[in-house]
C-alpha cells in the first residue's frame, strides 16, 4: 500500500499539506522505516548550538519539536489502533500547545528524545504491519473528520517531514 492509493475522503483537508510530501517510492511500513533513519541522520546533522534556538519568542526550539513528532505519533498511532480495530467511537482534537508546554522537551537530552522517537517509531511500525488490508481500510472520526487507518500512517510521516522543511527554513 502506497500514498498513491490514498482518497481525499480518507482524511482532512488540512491534513493534505502532509500527506503530499510522503513520496511514492515505498509501502507504507517501508516509508515509515526509511523515514525514521532519515529524521535521525537529519537530526544528528544539525549543529549542537542549535537544538535550544527559537528563532521568534513563543516558538519551539528543534527538541520542543521533536518532543511534538513523538507526542502526535503516540496519539495518530493510538487513534489509528481504535478505528482500525473497530471501535466506532469519535476521537477528539488535542491541543498540541499545551502538549508542548507540558512536555518540557528542552530539560531533556538529544540522544533520549531521539530514542525515544525511534521505539515510538518501531512500536508503529509492527502495528501497521499487524494491520489486514481490511483494517487499513476502515474509517472513523477524530477532531470531527472522517479518516482511515493508512491514512494515519502516511500523516505520520507526512507530519515529519513537514517538520524537517520548517528545521531547514526556520533553524538551519
Amino acid at each position: 500500500m502506497k500514498i498513491t492509493d490514498i482518497q481525499p475522503s480518507e482524511y482532512a483537508p488540512y491534513q493534505e499539506a502532509y500527506i503530499k510530501l510522503v513520496s511514492d517510492e515505498w509501502s507504507l511500513t517501508e516509508e515509515m522505516e526509511v523515514s525514521l533513519h532519515n529524521f535521525i541522520h537529519f537530526v544528528r546533522e544539525i549543529p549542537m548550538d542549535k537544538y535550544e534556538y527559537r528563532y521568534a519568542e513563543g516558538k519551539w526550539t528543534i527538541k520542543d519539536i521533536i518532543q511534538h513528532l513523538i507526542d502526535c505519533e503516540r496519539i495518530f498511532a493510538y487513534r489509528a489502533l481504535r478505528i482500525g480495530r473497530g471501535d466506532t467511537t469519535p476521537l477528539p482534537g488535542f491541543e498540541e500547545n499545551d502538549y508542548a508546554l507540558s512536555a518540557q522537551a528542552d530539560r531533556r537530552s538529544l540522544q533520549d528524545l531521539l530514542n525515544e522517537f525511534s521505539m515510538v517509531r518501531h512500536a508503529n511500525i509492527l502495528m501497521f504491519k499487524s494491520f489486514t488490508k481490511d483494517d487499513l481500510m476502515r474509517t472513523g472520526s477524530a477532531s470531527g473528520y472522517t479518516i482511515s487507518v493508512r491514512a494515519f500512517g502516511f500523516l505520520i510521516i507526512g507530519h515529519q517531514l513537514h517538520h524537517i522543511n520548517v528545521f531547514q527554513e526556520r533553524y538551519l
